[in-house]
């Protein structure tokens, strides 16, 4: 069976689906989730703005099979005796991990706006592994 092929380090192109999943102007829409990635020592590390959530009702993160999903859903409302002002909705993004990510070291943090995921990085080993190929048994 094949598997989903992960990429081994940032890409200079975007990944198909997270061109599809991020917003068409996605640097300028206030309403979108901009991410930053970067690989920081072991750690390759997301950053999302994110203000103004709660990260225990509005936000969720999961990561599987080597792709890291952010969901978010704003709900916020201004009011003046002259204005009022909804915003809301619900927001996605989708992330292939790199190749030696390790889904058991993935750590979570928000403050002051920005949601922070750090994923652990595993030693990459330079060269591949022989696999011995048995016989069976002539009769």
């Amino acid at each position: 069976m094949n598997a989903i092929a992960r990429r081994t380090g940032p890409s200079l192109f975007p990944d198909l689906a997270e061109l599809f999943d991020a917003p068409f102007f996605a640097g300028r829409s206030p309403a979108g989730l901009r991410v930053e990635t970067a690989m920081e020592g072991d750690r390759y590390v997301v950053r999302v703005e994110a203000p103004g959530m709660d990260p225990d009702k509005d936000l969720a993160v999961t990561v599987e099979h080597g792709v890291l999903v952010i969901q978010a859903e704003r709900s916020e409302s201004t009011s003046t005796p002259q204005h009022s002002e909804f915003r809301y909705g619900s927001f996605s993004r989708t992330l292939t991990l790199p190749a030696d990510a390790s889904e058991e070291d993935v750590t979570a943090s928000y403050d002051k706006g920005i949601l922070e995921v750090s994923i652990g990085l595993s030693p990459r080993s330079e060269s591949g592994r022989r696999v011995p190929i048995s016989r069976k048994a002539q009769e």
